[in-house]
This record gives C-alpha cells, structure tokens and sequence, in this order.
C-alpha cells in the first residue's frame, strides 16, 4: 500500500529512535533466561493452547454457541486467543516448530471464517448480542481486535504468511469505517485501551497512513468533550457494562476524565493505563508529538515515584484492579496484577527509545526480575494473576483463570524477551540487560557481533567479545544500573574511565574482531526502606541483591511471619544454592522473633519476650513453589 507524505514523515520520525535489536538475532546462553524461554516455549504456550480449547476459548469461532448452551462465548476470549497467537508466533520466529505451525494454521482459517464481511470479527456480539455492536463503552471490541492485529503482524513477521494479517487489515478498515473524526463516524474510542498501539504496529507492518490516522484519533479523542461514553450512555440507556454499574461515570477508571495531554496523575486500571501510556508513547514516537511527549513523562513520574511497589508492580487495588492514591501500597492485599508488569515493561522500553536513558530499564529490569516472573511458575504451568507481596499461605499459582490475560501475555513477554537485551542509534550500541547470550546486530553501517558471558543475575562480573566485520568506530553504552555503586571497566584487561552518559558507561574507539570488556557490577545486599509516607512499610526493611527482590516463606521461617524482625546491626550473607528450586541465591541471617504470651489473652500491658531465630529469604520471583504457607517481602526491623 502506498504512503502518502505524513506516513513518510512519521516512518523518518521512527528511524530516529533507538531501534532495539530483534529478539531473532539474540540468543541467550545462560543457565537463568535460556532455560526459562525453553519452558515457556515447550511447557507454558502448550498449556496456554491446551486451556483454550478446554474452555471453549478456540470453540467460539465456529459461531455454533446457542442460548443455554455451555461455554458462552466471553466478550474478551478473542484477546486470550490472540496473545496465544502472538506467543506462539514468538516461538515459531526463533525455534521453527512444523506442528505448531499447522496448528496455528489451522486455528487462523477458524479465525477468519468468524469474520462477518464487513471486517467485523468478535463472536460475543456475533452470537451472543448480535445488533449490540459498538454501543457499550466497557465491552472490549476494540481491545480484542487490537490484540488480535499485534498477533497478525507478529505472525506474519514470523512465517511470512499474510493469512492472519489479512484478517487484521479487514479489521482495521472496519473499524477506520465507524471510528474517526468524520462526519457520521463515531468519535469515540474503547473503554480499554489496547487498539491504538496495536494500530501503530499495523502502520509499521503495512505502511498504510490511515492505520496511524486512526491510532492518532483515539489518542486524540479521549476525554474530550462532548464525552463519548456519555453520548453512549444516551443513545443506550440500557447499555450492559461490563462487570458492574461501579465504574459508570467515573470516566478516570478508563483514562479518559481528561484529555490525555492535560492528565497528570495516574488513575483507574493499571492496565488499561499502561496500554494506553504505550499508545502516546508510540504516536509521539511516530509523529514527533512533543505535547504528548512530556504528558507521558509526567505520567510515567507519578508512576514510578509515587504508585510503584519495590517489586516493580503497579497496582495496588482489587476494587479496580488500578490505583488509589499516592504512597498507598498495601502488601497483602496488593494486585500488581501480571499483567500491569508487561505493560510497564513495554511502557518503559518505549520511553527509553524515545530519551536513551537508562532509568526506564532500571524500572524495566525491575519489573521484569520480579513482579513480572513471579507471575509464571518454574515449570510453566500455573499462573499468578495477583502479585501479593505478603500473603498467609492462600495465595497459589492457577492453570488458569475465568479472566486469563496474565498467562498469555506473560508467554508473549518472555518468548520476545531477547528484544529487550540490546539496542542500537546512530553510531551507539547498548547494552541494556545483563544475560549471557549471543546477538548480531548492524552498528555505523557494520555488521558486528556480541558475545556476553556472564552468571547475572547472581554475579555483577560481564565480560562481552566484540567482533566486527570490519574496523568500525562506534560508542559501545554499559547500563550502570540504579542499584549498583562502584562499577569498573576493563577494555582488553586494562583498567579504563568509562565517562558516564545518561546511566551508561560510555567506551568510544574503533573496534576490531576479539576486542573485550569486562564489566564489574559489585552486588551487595541492601535494606531498601521506603518512604515513611508508605504506611504499610514504615519500620520494615526490604531486602535487595542486584536486581532481585528478596522475600520470607513461612516453609523456611515458620509461621506468624510479622513476629519475625531483623536487628539493624545484624549481618546478611549471601549463597547460590544450587539445589534449591532450579538454583537460586539464598540472603540469611540472625534474627529475632516475638513469641506468644503464655495466657490466652490477646491484649497485655507487657511487651512480649523475644528470641533468636534464623532468617532465609528466596528471590520474590521463586515464591510458592514449596509447602503452601505464608510469605513476605517487607520485614520489620528492629534496633
């Protein structure tokens, strides 16, 4: 399709940002991320399938499902089907799998025979509510298609087959037909956000303007008035919404109580609001928009400043599944859904190849190491749609949930997550996460190749060989995370003075082939204290090493662990056990527990008596893997 001149202009605006280098040209190595994708390709995308066509989740495209029969056809089931799509296609682009191939194949051809022939494909409102379309601002039809067109661009990126993204350009047309600032369109827009990100993904793969035309409109629209989900509410006075009435006319849940360039706080449903951070994102990325620009930099401000938990996990509420309000992050009762972490995790890559500054994948690695993991088991199998960071030992991993977002799009994330290691700009390439791996990548016009050896997350000690094809001149960029202090830099075994730009450490020279670095990120345990204005943590301590977020379990320490205090003076040790769940490093220490009065009464005028106690905490990710029982991240602290 051609391009008219603003899609030319907008395709120079990309080209400008950072690209990150493909997640097919890196490889990991490691003994941390390498084994993990495996499962994720071989046990967590097959239970993912397997759970989608149990439920009736595959079944629906067949548009058979009749009044009182089983497995209704759910208005957002398009959206697990897609991610599914999406992860599985991740898979095929890096680890060719014939079957699953023809199973997607196959699934695809089912997808498309439900699509009506306007271009029109969700099979709530085709056989559950037919004559319902498009007039319930809650009910999700623009987010399933969106999620449905990143699966077909990313299908087709990885098979070369245009089946799926043809089904998605029928899409896009169809909704460009009823959505938009013309007379007679609607100008409105979903209740949850996701279609204007995915629409951009559609401009990348086709080149066709109207599809960032239409992700503008959205962006553009929201919030303003007259308010659209009002001008529903009058054409529908009996518009169903989805879950309850709660949210109706509490426009902030959905993002859109203001124009977005105008917003300034973070409000309602995480998600939502990240899919939407992710749309601004791209859309100034895409246009040079620099109004939205810095709205989405005051947005991500108040996110990380304010609403985010030490885990990286956004999302403090069950009421709405979002935010309350600043500093307000409960540890047992807290959401962080999975979900929320990815959207962060994409948020925050955008932003970074927009500023080139390291502090967006400081939070990225953050999130990434902990809140987002800990949402998928060792073994790939059983999901955590919240993300306490205290429990009493009810709180278990699921195969699979009535709304089950997370487990595919925690599949998507991480069958992709080699996107995330490396990026390059101009005559700069970046390192931005630590993982023994292997990439290729072109850099001032030179094919060059990255070898990184290192045992991250559990050792600071990187070494990368740089091979180029030929002699080339280039800024090699080292992230210096936030949480590290002292790093060193070593070129071809001498010690030199990287300067510091932006978070990197900065070497700049002429490479040849066999050339080394070797990066020393000193990892210390530190107590992380939060803000006293965080209630819920104030005289508690968190324990950090690297990356890593460490928690108590109650199979380690026993029960009542709010008994349980760690003595500031105390010392903390640090060992890989190689043994223990798959191999992971282990904090211990001397501590001291409260113990129960002898009598039966709850209230004394004496305080309780204290004795020593051993402390092991487990990287957060690696919790509830053992004997079901409590857990906790935030440990009181004593004198």
């Amino acid at each position: 399709m051609a391009k008219n001149s603003a899609a030319r202009s907008a395709t120079a605006a990309t080209r400008s940002l950072v690209q990150a280098v493909p997640f097919t040209a890196v490889r990991f190595t490691d003994a941390f991320w390498a084994p993990r994708q495996e499962t994720v390709r071989t046990r967590a995308i097959p239970a993912n399938e397997r759970q989608c066509e149990l439920t009736g989740r595959f079944r629906q495209y067949d548009l058979t499902w009749k009044p009182g029969q089983p497995d209704e056809p759910h208005i957002f089931w398009d959206s697990d089907v897609a991610k599914y799509i999406e992860a599985a296609s991740f898979s095929l682009a890096s680890h060719p799998d014939a079957a699953l191939e023809q199973r997607l194949d196959t699934l695809i051809a089912r997808i498309a025979s439900a699509q009506q022939p306007d271009g029109y494909l969700n099979p709530h409102f085709t056989v559950v509510r037919p004559g319902q379309r498009w007039k319930h601002f809650d009910d999700h039809e623009l987010y399933g298609m969106g999620h449905l067109i990143e699966a077909g661009v990313a299908h087709h990126a990885a098979t070369g087959k245009r089946t799926l993204l043809e089904v998605c350009i029928r899409i896009a047309d169809c909704i460009d037909g009823v959505f938009g600032p013309r007379p007679g369109q609607r100008h409105g827009y979903c209740g949850h956000e996701e279609v204007e990100l995915a629409l951009v993904a559609l401009w990348k793969a086709t080149g066709e303007c109207r599809y960032l035309a239409m992700a503008t409109h959205f962006i553009d629209a929201r919030g303003t008035a007259p308010h659209y989900f009002d001008t529903l509410r009058a054409e529908s006075p009996d518009a169903y919404v989805y879950k309850t009435q709660r949210h109706e006319g509490n426009w902030s849940y959905y993002q859109a109580h203001l124009p977005v360039r105008e917003q300034t706080e973070v409000t309602g449903h995480a998600v939502r609001a990240v899919y939407l951070y992710c749309g601004m994102a791209d859309i100034a990325a895409a246009t040079g928009d620099q109004g939205l620009a810095k709205a989405g930099r005051t947005l991500w401000n108040h996110t990380v400043t304010k609403l985010m938990y030490v885990t990286g996990g956004i999302g403090s509420s069950r009421h709405n599944e979002g935010f309350t309000f600043d500093h307000d992050l409960p540890n047992e009762t807290a959401y962080c859904e999975t979900c929320a972490s990815v959207g962060l995790i994409f948020w925050a890559q955008r932003l970074f190849q927009q500023e080139r500054d390291s502090q967006y994948i400081d939070v990225l690695e953050r999130a990434l190491y902990n809140a987002a993991i800990a949402g998928i088991s060792l073994d790939g199998e059983r999901f955590f749609y919240e993300n306490p960071l205290a429990s009493l030992g009810q709180h278990h991993r699921q195969e699979w949930f009535g709304c089950s977002c997370c487990p595919p799009n925690i599949a998507r994330l991480l069958a992709s997550l080699g996107g995330y290691v490396y990026a390059t700009a101009d005559s700069s390439l970046y390192v931005q996460l630590y993982a023994a791996s292997t990439a290729t990548m072109t850099v001032a016009g030179t094919v060059v190749a990255l070898s990184q050896q290192t045992a991250y997350p559990w050792s600071g000690a990187v070494e990368l060989t740089v091979t180029p094809a030929a002699v080339v001149r280039f800024a090699l960029r080292l992230r210096q995370p936030a949480w590290c202090s002292g790093a060193s830099v070593r070129l071809n075994c001498k010690a030199v003075k990287a300067r510091v730009e932006q978070g990197y450490l900065v070497i700049e020279r002429e490479w040849q082939a066999g050339d080394t670095v070797q990066l020393d990120l000193p990892m210390a345990i530190e107590r992380v204290h939060a803000d006293p204005r965080v209630r819920q943590d104030v005289g508690r301590v968190a324990l950090s090493r690297g990356p890593l977020i460490f928690c108590l379990e109650g199979c380690d320490n026993g029960a009542d662990l709010d008994a349980v205090s760690l003595p500031r003076g105390a010392t903390t040790t640090w060992r890989l056990d190689k043994k223990l769940l798959g191999g992971v490093g282990v904090i211990r220490s001397r501590g001291r527990r409260a113990l129960p009065f002898s009598d039966d009464a709850t209230y004394h005028t004496t305080a309780p008596q204290t004795a020593a106690c051993a402390l092991t905490a487990i990287p957060y990710y690696a919790w509830d893997h053992r004997a079901p029982g409590a857990m906790q991240v935030w440990i009181r602290e004593t004198v």
